[in-house]
């Protein structure tokens, strides 16, 4: 097991940035999910790391070693791929097998690992097959089973469940998080998946155009986003935004926004005639009674099973309301909101950064 500093790292093809100066620092023994939209570098940022990519500026390290210069195979790093890279013409066991071969390991030894990694991934009755024999779960567990059986100091994953059905993709984040947990070996996970990552890491790193908007346990991004850019990415279904502005009010102060009122947390660091982004998560949004709230019209409403989904337009403006109450408003129906106060959002609106609102 080993640490990973990522310092000052850049990458450019051209004049074209790709990643801009990027700082990170990786426990031993973290699991870290590098998280963001198509394009934001993470995939480029792993092959960096893994020695796929070469790096422009910049250095990494993993534990005390510089591996800027050091070839793929000289990293002590396992990478486990999307595609699950696996060669057709071999056995699930000299899959698994092939990288300790090349280095002249004893077949006993081999055996006895292979086996090893087997016994952890439910793989034993498989070890004779053939990849096209297998399930697309199947062969992503042989995948990690030949970065297991090479005891690494640091995992990579680039997206290893995007082509699994989502059933499986479940299945499988669950047993890589617990992979994770008996092994306890240093993690990078590369996802676009905002599920998985809040699943499955210790730590996340939100990119976007190859810098990092925020990093933090899952449920503090998901809590207190930085920024706008966080607020959206992190959530399904998104947060609730309302553009407007800050009026006194009642010796306390209110949001205006086109025909709305909406109440701001007490001693929040607002000023009256600020223009501020209004967030609220469609969990904190609720059906009122008595007509208190937001006046709005049902949209659509759907039901999941353990929750109903209402959206709903609030004076021009779409929102997102989650309940657990076994309720079904036609559409077109009026319908109130409720805000759990303390639970708001406040950003900057010119900016896009946090404010602090008591959440």
């Amino acid at each position: 097991m080993a640490s990973v500093t990522i310092t000052d790292i850049a990458k450019s093809y051209g004049s074209v940035e790709i990643i801009k100066g990027l700082d990170l620092a990786i426990e031993d023994g973290q699991f870290v999910v590098l998280l963001g939209p198509s394009g934001c570098g993470k995939s480029t940022l792993l092959r960096m790391i893994a020695g796929l990519e070469p790096i422009t500026a910049g250095e990494i390290r993993i534990g005390d070693k510089v591996i800027n210069r050091l070839h793929p195979k000289d990293r002590d790093i396992a990478m486990v791929f999307q595609n699950y890279a696996l060669y057709a013409h071999m056995t699930v066991f000299d899959n698994m097998a092939f990288s300790m071969q090349l280095k002249h390991v004893p077949k006993a030894e081999i055996a006895e690992k292979v086996e090893w990694a087997a016994g952890i991934l439910n793989l034993e009755p498989y070890l004779k097959r053939y990849p096209r024999e297998l399930s697309g779960g199947q062969r992503q567990r042989v995948a990690m089973g030949r970065a297991i059986v090479r005891n690494p100091a640091v995992f990579l994953f680039d997206e290893p469940l995007s082509n699994l059905d989502a059933k499986l993709r479940v299945q499988m984040r669950t047993e890589i998080r617990e992979l994770h947990q008996r092994l306890a070996t240093t993690t990078v996970y590369v996802t676009h998946d905002q599920i998985e990552a809040m699943t499955m890491a210790d730590v996340i790193v939100i990119m976007r155009d190859g810098v990092i908007e925020q990093t933090g346990r899952p449920l503090d991004v998901y809590d207190h986003p930085n920024n706008l850019f966080v607020a959206q990415f992190i959530g399904s279904p998104a947060m609730n935004l309302i553009s407007g502005g800050v009026v006194a009010e009642n010796g306390g102060a209110v949001l205006k926004a086109d025909g709305l009122t909406l109440p701001l947390p007490a001693g929040a660091a607002v000023q009256a005639g600020q223009k501020i982004v209004f967030g609220i998560r469609p969990e904190h949004l609720k059906p009122g009674e008595d007509g208190k709230g937001i006046a709005a019209t049902v949209s659509t409403v759907e039901p999941t099973g353990p929750e109903i989904h209402l959206y709903a337009a609030a004076a021009g403006k779409d929102l997102c309301a989650i309940t657990q109450e076994r309720i079904s408003p036609k559409p077109g129906a009026p319908i109130t909101l409720v805000p759990t106060v303390e639970r708001i959002h406040l950003f900057d609106q010119q900016s896009g950064r946090r404010l602090e609102a008591g959440a």
